[in-house]
């Protein structure tokens, strides 16, 4: 599917962009007659018409606060239209599979339309065979006919959670993100963006375009099982400076990360790849301690942002926040963020048997699924849900332009950003400098 600027182009000449973020598109229909159809002093169509005539032209070249400009996201807005069921589908999905060998990636992403897949640990065998797997699911994106990346994805955050140990740079925990903002100030803040640049052009090199980091989680330390030394800091100040810093880094770098786990998993005293964390915290403690981090990494311009499997008694109690309305609705109302809001992996132990998950999740407000339990299972969910209408076709375009448009930003970011060939080297580099920031005595 070919993307149709000429269209882009004349949307944008009529003023007809919408922005990134619609609070009505977000919000459930009633069947009640509210509104214009209530009040005979509202708006008339016609009005409506003239006033979007008199509306200023969007500058194509406008960017969002998320990545993509505002032309990138009119133009996806036209592909994804012309996509069908099986299609908005797939892009909306980054799939799971099994095994070693870069064909079946590949498969699947080609069977189902997928806009990608999750790279593990268990799927990994060396730096040949990493960008063999990378290189055949961007090849499969291509055949498919979409002139944007695939989204392939890995958890690399530093520490424990590095999935693609002895073949990328081994960065520390990002707990040294945390400790080196506050020993060092402005220098350590540039020393946690160099390490995410350099880590973001490290898996560019080897055929990625998504990162599954920053954490932003505020730990509450040893109480907190899951996050830990992945966390910045306890301290949410420190926390939000390593966060937006990291953020900064991986956009110069031009891979896509990813902001997590909102609205906060660091004060959960349970383990969301077991069983489903409750979270009692208040939530004015909520704001000052948990949203801080996100809310600097919206400023900072955080593309996407994954959300947690967490019931958070301020926000929506009894429900996991990965398909609660009301945690999406804060995220785009109260953060203020408009970009890819995608789940954590739905095949965790927190959630992996809720009925239609992933419908109730992209119904919620996900524009991403990450990682089903049976991705093509899922996928033909989904698009059984999208024929019925169970998900609005607003709400799957809305899904699916917004996933489109970020892979038209990292494209073109990616191509502005070339790697040198010594990444690796510099990716040593800035670990080591890291480190130093954050451990060396003064």
């Amino acid at each position: 599917m070919r993307r149709p600027g000429a269209l882009a182009a004349a949307a944008l000449s009529l003023g007809l962009l919408v922005t990134g973020c619609s609070g009505v598109d977000d919000e459930p229909t009633t069947g009640l007659t509210t509104g214009a159809a209530a009040d005979e002093n509202a708006p008339s169509a016609t009005d409506e018409t003239e006033a979007t005539q008199d509306a200023e032209p969007v500058d194509p070249d406008t960017p969002t606060t998320w990545g993509p400009t505002e032309g990138e996201l009119a133009e996806a807005r036209e592909v994804v239209t012309a996509m069908s069921p099986e299609e908005l589908a797939g892009q909306v999905i980054v799939g799971r599979y099994a095994g070693t060998d870069p064909a079946i990636p590949a498969e699947l992403v080609s069977d189902l339309h997928l806009s990608g897949v999750c790279v593990t640990g268990d799927n990994v065998v060396d730096e040949a065979q990493v960008r063999a797997t990378t290189a055949a699911v961007s090849q499969a994106v291509a055949d498919s006919g979409r002139d944007f990346p695939a989204v392939i994805g890995v958890d690399q955050e530093g520490g424990s959670v590095s999935h693609l140990r002895g073949i990328a740079t081994e960065f520390p925990a990002f707990r040294a993100a945390g400790e080196a903002v506050d020993g060092g100030g402005r220098s350590g803040r540039l020393a946690v963006r160099d390490a995410a640049y350099t880590t973001g052009l490290e898996l560019r090199d080897l055929g990625f375009t998504w990162v599954y980091a920053p954490v932003a989680d505020v730990t509450i330390g040893a109480a907190d099982p899951t996050i830990g030394s992945r966390s910045p800091s306890s301290d949410p100040r420190l926390a939000a400076k390593a966060t937006a810093a990291a953020v900064d880094g991986f956009d110069r770098s031009g891979t896509v990360s990813t902001t997590k786990h909102y609205p906060g998993h660091g004060g959960a005293t349970a383990d969301s790849h077991l069983t489903l964390p409750e979270l009692d915290t208040p939530a004015a403690e909520l704001e000052k301690r948990d949203l801080m981090p996100f809310r600097a990494a919206t400023k900072a311009g955080a593309p996407s942002v994954m959300m947690g499997h967490l019931d958070v008694e301020a926000l929506a109690p009894g429900t996991p926040s990965s398909i609660a309305p009301e945690v999406y609705e804060h995220l785009r109302e109260e953060v203020g963020f408009e970009g890819v809001a995608i789940t954590d992996s739905l095949g965790m132990g927190a959630v992996v048997g809720i009925p239609d998950l992933a419908v109730k999740a992209l119904v919620a407000g996900a524009d991403l699924l990450l990682m089903p339990a049976d991705t093509r299972r899922t996928h033909a969910r989904v698009t059984k849900a999208i024929r019925d209408g169970e998900v609005a076709p607003e709400r799957i375009e809305e899904a699916a332009a917004r996933v489109v448009a970020l892979q038209m930003w990292q494209a073109r970011t990616a191509e502005a950003e070339q790697v040198p060939d010594d990444v690796s080297a510099r990716a040593a580099e800035a670990a080591q400098a890291l480190e130093v920031a954050a451990y060396a005595a003064p």
